[in-house]
């Protein structure tokens, strides 16, 4: 049973990972940030936690369950996402 409904990974922790991603991939400099609202971080946060369930998810289906393991594997994860991601 679910112990919680709340996000997994912390606020803070999520908005450094944002701010990282934007200035890798927009080529930014160092103290050169994009502005974002909180609804926005907020819909980035619950999107990232969702896609990471469905693929924890689909591991566990897939892979462990077939083949009648408790635990799940890297290569389980490699064919949950190939799936998902088709």
């Amino acid at each position: 049973m679910q112990k919680s409904t709340g996000l997994i990974i912390p606020k803070a922790a999520m908005m450094r990972l944002i701010r990282e991603l934007c200035q890798t991939s927009l080529g930014l400099k160092r103290g050169q940030d994009l502005r974002w609202t909180t609804p926005a971080i907020e819909a980035v946060h619950t999107a990232a936690e969702d896609y990471v369930t469905e693929i924890f998810e689909s591991t566990n289906l897939l892979a462990a369950i077939h083949v009648k393991r408790v635990t799940i594997n890297h290569k389980g994860m490699k064919l949950a996402r190939k799936l998902h991601d088709e």
